[in-house]
């Protein structure tokens, strides 16, 4: 068995953090930006993607119809969800893969000019749990690179599609810049952990409060199943903050949500929640950077931003 698995958390007694104007609740909403990073035998990659309305995979020639479903997120997704954010004062995170912003820079510059965060999801849609570390390396490298030039800004969190490798975390501090990595599903709330010796941010991401379930009988099928869920996930967590600090993370995909049939949903769980008190939507990055404030970890602000952020 793993030695370094974590069970017990905080145990019921998480730091006193208080978030912003004495909120109850982070919201954080996080908008995967992953269309054109998907595999592709058109793009050179060695297959071709099979996950999006529905599962199917073409194998040895370019799927036009798969890829036409990823380019619906950038067409005609994002500016839906682009003008609810905005309607409803939301800072999200855009997370986002380092080819998808190469190939739509514009969609970036858009996202920092909302005031929302652009993060790392990996330069593919893709696992890294069998990447050699020569190739993780490369992989992060060129996916700072991609986002530092279409945002403007060098990426401060990552989240990697599902399944890391071993090496991701250390990798990450190699290369240096991130805040936070979100590749952990385990809590409501960021800690820190060990890696080789150096303490690293996690905040942690969710999903069941996440588009994605609409997709492979994922068990969402009307607009209204996200906005139920959601808000349910919402109400108990707005309760409990009146105790202890929450966080939560509300997943969301430019050509999944980004559907007429859905788009409603989100904007009915935005309208619940600006309707309560004591809720902060915030990016993860200001969610990090409070965190690491309010626990008296200024040193990890230095180390990774310079001496002059603190």
């Amino acid at each position: 068995m793993s030695p370094t698995r974590d069970f017990r958390g905080y145990a019921g007694r998480p730091p006193a953090v208080l978030w912003p104007d004495g909120a109850r609740l982070a919201v954080s909403v996080v908008v995967n930006v992953e269309e054109g990073a998907e595999l592709a035998l058109s793009a050179g990659d060695e297959r071709n993607e099979s996950v999006y309305e529905v599962q199917e995979e073409i194998v040895g020639v370019p799927d036009p119809c798969m890829e036409s479903h990823f380019e619906y997120g950038t067409r005609a997704g994002w500016p839906r969800i682009r003008a609810l954010l905005k309607d409803y004062g939301v800072a999200a995170t855009l997370n986002a893969n380092g080819r998808a912003v190469a190939l739509s820079p514009w969609l970036a510059q858009e996202g920092v000019a909302d005031g929302h965060e652009v993060a790392a999801h990996g330069w593919r849609w893709e696992r890294h749990a069998h990447m050699s570390e020569a190739e993780e390396r490369s992989a992060i490298a060129r996916t700072v690179a991609a986002i530092t030039d279409a945002a403007g800004a060098p990426p401060r969190g990552w989240h990697t599609r599902s399944a890391t490798s071993p090496n991701t975390r250390r990798l990450l501090l190699e290369q240096g810049g991130f805040l936070y990595d979100s590749n952990a599903y385990n809590d409501d709330l960021p800690y820190l952990t060990d890696v080789g010796g150096t303490d690293h941010l996690v905040l942690p991401y969710a999903f069941d409060t996440n588009d994605m379930r609409f997709t492979r009988n994922g068990g969402f099928v009307f607009g209204d199943d996200f906005a139920h869920y959601c808000i349910d996930a919402f109400d108990r967590l707005h309760a409990e903050g009146g105790q202890a600090p929450r966080m939560m993370s509300v997943g969301l995909h430019l050509r999944i949500i980004g559907r007429p049939g859905r788009i409603g949903g989100l904007e009915r769980f935005l309208a619940h929640v600006a309707s309560k008190s004591g809720v902060w939507f915030a990016r993860r990055d200001q969610i990090a950077r409070h965190w690491l404030e309010a626990t008296g970890r200024q040193d990890i602000l230095a180390r990774v931003l310079g001496p002059t952020a603190v």
